[in-house]
């Protein structure tokens, strides 16, 4: 009976899957929907480029320094920093600001303001990390981890900043993780996480999942 009817088995058993499949694909379509409405955030695109106003030409002419062996473009009233690394583009930026109402353009001021700001953008790195642990309730990562975080504070892709994006993440995977009755603080830490390769720079080899297996295995989180 079994060999006579094997074909008329086999058809059902296709149709049972595929019945399956479908009623799986709704159920999660559904649970989605419903975390979406749950849960919706604003989305900033940033460039690759910053804009610093100033005053006047003269300034302009200061920067621009003997020569113009500093090149800066012709926009009139503003100077585009063009980096590809966010925090290093921050730097510059906040050196320039400080610059500009210092007035004294000269080598050693310089060297003394751009060290000034990288301190100013490591406290921001480092606040940045800890409300983002805060806000999604994850308190068992090493806070040379928790910096790292931070870091994605300066950093987009597709547009959006990382950090935010990984926030959202968070929020959206516990809600998922909820709806399935998974557990909840683990899927926040790990969607919170999941970019993290993308906060150091391209020398770094290995793509962003890689290397960010690599930094959390290296401050002991959780596998």
């Amino acid at each position: 009976i079994e060999e006579q009817s094997s074909e008329d088995l086999l058809i059902r058993m296709q149709k049972l899957e595929a019945d399956g499949t479908e009623k799986l694909e709704r159920r999660a379509k559904d649970i989605l929907a419903t975390v979406i409405q749950r849960f919706s955030g604003s989305v900033a695109a940033e460039l690759m480029t910053t804009s610093v106003n100033i005053p006047s030409e003269d300034i302009k002419g200061k920067i621009i320094g003997k020569e113009g062996r500093n090149i800066v473009d012709d926009t009139p009233g503003t100077i585009v920093i063009s980096a590809h690394d966010p925090v290093r583009r921050q730097i510059a930026r906040v050196a320039l600001e400080n610059l500009i109402m210092d007035g004294r353009i000269q080598p050693a001021k310089i060297e003394e303001l751009v060290e000034k700001a990288q301190a100013d953008i490591n406290k921001i790195i480092k606040e940045k990390g800890e409300q983002a642990v805060y806000e999604c309730g994850i308190f068992n990562f090493d806070p040379r981890l928790v910096a790292i975080v931070g870091r994605l504070y300066f950093r987009t892709s597709y547009g959006q900043n990382v950090l935010q994006h990984s926030i959202e993440m968070s929020h959206v995977a516990g809600m998922l993780a909820e709806e399935l009755g998974a557990d909840v603080q683990i899927a926040k830490a790990g969607a919170l996480v999941h970019d993290i390769g993308k906060a150091l720079d391209h020398e770094v080899q290995g793509t962003h999942i890689e290397i960010g297996i690599r930094i959390l295995q290296k401050f002991g989180a959780d596998p």
